[in-house]
């Protein structure tokens, strides 16, 4: 017997019903900041993530499927979004046509890393970009659009954390007051971080294993005055707004970020983000582009529906055509056919069962109603309406059929 691999999964209604609620939800709060759909291929060159992401990454060193294929070429299935809408914005020269870009994303993403609660080798990620804003506004807003998906889908619990990783001018003295303070360390460390010392030491931090330990411990990154007025000007514009608490200590595990960078944390303290993201001003120059100011986040639909929990959404009524006789079968399949039209929610079509059989099926779909046709009701030109409820039934002809089952459904 066929098997899924471990890591996906499958997806049926009712849960699948929870993540149609949160895109719906994200588009339409997208749609009031003005952001725009970018449809991403699932496909693209492993150098793009290796590039944009990070050498040192667990996404590019153990995490992403990389294969190649019949012509030579070196590529990946999407890891995350980002270097793909980056990729984007610079092939289809909207640096020159309208640099000032918002855009979002629906779409599934492949880590070969352990499954575990609301993580899999194949989830579903939402996100967005704001690029060619280099303003403390531009990180403000995005991080108040998250906050209303996530408030509007009803998520429970969760915290907002901020933090600001510096720039060009600030953070190389920081990364070598990091690398002073680790160096002493080292030999605890991980293996994965003593490779990150030298490479990436703020990597560390971000650790599962050694980050919690050093919290409080390792030299405080301080911000250049431009740095710190971006970041003070984010909370000003924050504060009211949201509820959040400034995180020394988050730092994020891509190479790309910079600045301003934050969190939205549920659950388990140990796997609790939910969404996260941060701004990027180096990625679209590092990419070939010219330097263009960037923020973005991205979050993890599986995680954000497990920390409000999944719920049964109420399914809308709809009614059931059940043929008694095979001289019938034509005039119920017409008749299904013009509820539909109509909008509404109609069954039926299983004619080479007996009407038992049919009963039967339309009790499975959670019919509100069977509509019966015999040949009683095919002579007069009618329908019998059977409530699945109540056990109440009534007849109602066929040019009346519409507009009495709307005013039920």
């Amino acid at each position: 017997m066929a098997k899924l691999v471990r890591g996906f999964r499958d997806i049926f209604e009712p849960q699948s019903k929870n993540f149609t609620e949160l895109e719906n939800c994200a588009r339409g709060v997208f749609s009031l900041y003005g952001f725009s759909e970018l449809r991403l291929p699932t496909v693209e060159l492993k150098e793009l993530f290796v590039k944009s992401t990070g050498e040192t990454t667990d996404i590019v060193q153990k995490e992403m499927y990389a294969f190649e294929d019949a012509g030579h070429r070196q590529l990946a299935i999407r890891p995350e979004g980002t270097p793909g809408v980056v990729r984007a914005y610079l092939e289809n020269n909207f640096v020159q046509q309208a640099p000032v870009q918002k855009f979002f994303y629906i779409g599934n993403m492949f880590r070969a890393e352990r499954p575990q609660a609301g993580r899999y080798r194949e989830f579903e990620q939402i996100g967005a970009e704001y690029i060619g804003n280099s303003a403390p506004a531009a990180d403000a807003e995005v991080i108040l659009m998250l906050k209303d998906i996530v408030a509007k889908f009803g998520a429970k619990n969760y915290t907002v954390k901020i933090n600001s990783l510096g720039c060009d001018k600030c953070r190389p003295l920081y990364r070598q007051a990091l690398i002073d303070f680790l160096s002493k360390e080292k030999d605890t460390l991980c293996e994965n971080c003593q490779t990150r010392l030298e490479k990436n030491p703020l990597r560390v931090l971000d650790c599962k294993i050694d980050g919690a330990r050093f919290k409080g411990r390792v030299p405080t990154l301080q911000l250049c005055p431009e740095c710190q007025t971006h970041f003070e000007e984010v909370q000003r514009l924050l504060k009211g707004k949201i509820n959040f608490e400034v995180d020394p200590m988050l730092v994020r595990g891509l190479d790309y970020y910079s600045r301003t960078v934050f969190e939205f944390q549920a659950g388990d303290a140990s796997q609790n983000a939910i969404a996260a993201g941060g701004r990027y001003d180096t990625l679209v120059k590092n990419m070939g582009g010219p330097a263009t100011p960037a923020i973005g986040w991205a979050m993890g639909a599986e995680r954000v529906i497990l920390s409000r929990g999944e719920v049964e959404l109420p399914t809308s009524k709809s009614v059931y055509f059940v043929s008694m006789d095979a001289t019938c079968n034509e005039t119920a399949f017409n008749l299904m056919q013009k509820l539909r039209e109509a909008g509404i929610r109609a069954e039926g079509g299983l004619f080479d069962k007996n009407i038992k059989g049919q009963m039967k099926q339309a009790d499975r779909c959670h019919a509100s109603y069977a509509l019966i046709i015999g040949s009683d009701e095919l002579a007069a030109q009618e329908v019998t309406l059977k409530d699945l409820k109540t056990g109440d039934q009534k007849r109602i002809s066929f040019n009346a059929l519409i507009d009495e089952v709307k005013k039920l459904v």
